[in-house]
C-alpha cells in the first residue's frame, strides 16, 4: 500500500506542478516572487522558485537589475515597525516580543532567497546571482544593502561545518580537473601536461573545499609542493623535468597557489580554514614535515613602487623594496596595502623571507617585478600572530626581513 500511496503522491505532485507552471506563464519574476513569499504548499513553492530561477537565468542585465531593484525596494524592512518592536521588546523582554522584533528587522528579501535556495541547484543559482549583483554594484552603489543580505545568508550556508575537504589528484574526474585549470588564479596552468606536473608526482598535493549543494564545483583550492627546505622561486618549484622526491622525505609543505573559484562568494572566507586543515592533515600523514610556508605573489608591489617618490626606495635592492613594502606600506586603517599580505597575516602567518627574480612570468613581472614572499605558518605562533595583527596591527616578520626593511627606512 505504501508503494502505491507514494506513486499516487508523485503523480499528484507532478500534475500540480504542471498546473502551477501553466498558471505562471507570462508572469514576471517580481510577480512570481510575491507569489512565492505567499506560498504555503511545498510543491507550489518549489515550482515557483524553479520558475523564478529559470527566468532569471535567461534574463538580460536590464531585467536582472530590475529584479534587484524590486528586492531592494519592495522587500525592505519597515523602519517604523522595527523601532516599535524594539521598544516593545525593551519594555517587556519575552520570547514573543523578541520574535516580533527579529521578524520586523529582517527584510523579506532574505526569506525570498531562502525559498529560492530550497530547489535542487538553487544554491549554485544564487551564487551566480550574487556574481551579477557584485558586478552591477560597481556602477550602482545603491544596490549595496542587497549584498549585505546575500553575505549574511552565505556566511551561514557556507560555514566551515558544511564544507568538505577533498584531495584533488590526477585520478579525479575530468570535470573537476578542467575546473582547476580554469579557476587557477595565481600561476596559470597552460596545458594538461602542466596540470599533470602539479598533481601526479609523489611530492605534489592539491586540496579543495566543496559544498554538498555544489558537489562538482570547488569553492577554493590550494596547491602544495612537498620539498626539502624552503624554495625561493616558482620557476624551480614548477620546472618541467625536475626530479620529484618521495613525499616521506619532505620536511616542508609549500602552499604555492590558493585560488578562490566562485566570484559570487567573494568576501566569504575559506582560505584560513583550508590552510589550517591541510596543514593538520599533512602533519598527521607525513611525520617529517615540520615547516609550513607559502610562496606567494606580491600583487601590489610594482604599482606601489612606480608611485613612490623617494630615491632611497628607488635605489634599494628588490628584496629590500619588497620587505619595506610588506612591513611599512599601510592603508589608513594601518593594515598592509598588499591584499595577499592582509590575508596571510590575518591568518596568523609571519613574513619569513622575500626573494627577487622569483616569478619571471609575464604576470609576475607585471605585478611585482618578479619578487615573491614566503609567509611562515608556525603552528605554535598562529594564534599570537593573529591577535597582535588584529588588535595592534603588528606585522610579524623574521629578523632578516626586518633588517632589509630597515635599510630603506634608514636611507630615507
Amino acid at each position: 500500500m505504501s508503494y502505491f500511496a507514494g506513486l499516487l503522491s508523485t503523480l499528484f505532485d507532478r500534475r500540480y506542478e504542471r498546473a502551477v507552471s501553466l498558471d505562471a506563464e507570462g508572469r514576471t519574476m517580481t510577480e512570481l516572487a510575491l507569489d512565492l513569499l505567499g506560498a504555503r504548499g511545498e510543491v507550489s513553492g518549489s515550482t515557483l522558485a524553479r520558475l523564478i530561477l529559470d527566468q532569471y537565468a535567461g534574463a538580460d542585465d536590464a531585467e536582472k537589475r530590475g529584479f534587484f531593484a524590486f528586492m531592494l525596494q519592495d522587500l525592505e524592512i519597515d523602519p517604523v515597525e522595527v523601532v516599535e518592536c524594539l521598544k516593545a521588546y525593551k519594555e517587556a523582554p519575552s520570547k514573543r516580543s523578541y520574535r516580533e522584533y527579529a521578524r520586523a528587522s529582517e527584510p523579506r528579501r532574505q526569506e525570498l532567497l531562502r525559498r529560492l535556495n530550497q530547489v535542487p541547484g538553487g544554491t549554485a543559482h544564487l551564487v551566480s546571482m550574487r556574481k551579477d549583483l557584485l558586478r552591477m554594484i560597481r556602477t550602482d552603489r545603491m544596490l549595496g544593502p542587497l549584498d549585505v543580505d546575500f553575505q549574511h545568508l552565505f556566511a551561514s550556508w557556507f560555514n566551515r561545518g558544511f564544507l568538505v575537504l577533498r584531495p584533488i589528484n590526477w585520478s579525479s574526474p575530468a570535470e573537476i580537473l578542467e575546473k582547476i585549470i580554469a579557476y587557477e588564479a595565481v600561476h596559470a596552468i597552460d596545458s594538461w601536461d602542466d596540470l599533470r606536473r602539479r598533481l601526479q608526482p609523489s611530492d605534489r598535493r592539491c586540496f579543495g573545499f566543496f559544498h554538498p549543494a555544489m558537489p562538482d564545483e570547488p569553492l577554493i583550492f590550494v596547491e602544495v609542493a612537498l620539498t626539502r627546505g624552503i624554495p625561493n622561486s616558482i620557476q624551480s618549484l614548477l620546472a618541467d623535468g625536475r626530479d620529484p622526491i618521495e613525499a616521506e622525505e619532505a620536511d616542508t609543505a609549500v602552499f604555492y597557489s590558493i585560488s578562490n573559484c566562485q566570484a559570487g562568494l567573494a568576501g566569504i572566507s575559506f582560505g584560513n580554514s583550508l590552510i589550517k586543515q591541510v596543514a593538520a592533515d599533512l602533519s598527521r600523514d607525513l611525520s617529517l614535515i615540520e615547516t609550513f610556508v607559502t610562496l606567494s605573489p606580491i600583487p601590489g608591489l610594482s604599482k606601489w613602487l612606480d608611485q613612490a617618490d623617494h630615491p632611497a626606495l628607488k635605489n634599494a635592492s628588490r628584496q629590500a623594496q619588497a620587505a619595506y613594502y610588506l612591513l611599512d606600506a599601510k592603508r589608513e586603517d594601518r593594515l598592509p596595502v598588499d591584499p595577499v599580505a592582509r590575508f596571510h597575516l590575518g591568518n596568523g602567518a609571519s613574513v619569513h623571507a622575500v626573494h627577487a627574480d622569483a616569478d619571471l612570468s609575464e604576470n609576475g613581472m607585471r605585478q611585482s617585478y618578479g619578487a615573491m614572499v614566503n609567509y611562515m605558518y608556525d603552528l605554535s605562533r598562529i594564534t599570537t600572530n593573529h591577535e597582535q595583527f588584529v588588535t595592534e596591527k603588528t606585522v610579524a616578520a623574521s629578523p632578516e626581513v626586518h633588517a632589509l626593511s630597515a635599510l630603506v627606512a634608514a636611507a630615507k
